[in-house]
């Protein structure tokens, strides 16, 4: 079976190299929302103030649709390419 798409080399395996190439800029973002949300969320913890936790979780839930939103406009890139 002959594999074509835009991860896989021309003897049908897995690109490693395009795959990592793919995942950095994703896993920045993951860690960069991550640490962002930390904080007020640790902040929550020690001071017990729902307001923070609150924050915590919207800076996830926009970190979330923004990741999201990258994946979905690079696979649109990739599939036109």
């Amino acid at each position: 079976m002959s594999y074509s798409g835009p991860f896989f080399d021309t003897n049908g395996t897995l690109d490693d190299e395009r795959l990592i190439a793919e995942l950095v800029p994703i896993a920045i973002l993951v860690a960069l929302f991550g640490a962002v949300a930390a904080v007020p969320l640790l902040i929550a913890v020690t001071s017990d103030a729902l307001v923070f936790t609150l924050l915590s979780q919207f800076v996830l839930a926009v970190g979330s649709a923004i990741v999201l939103i990258h994946v979905v406009a690079r696979g649109i890139e990739l599939a036109d390419a």
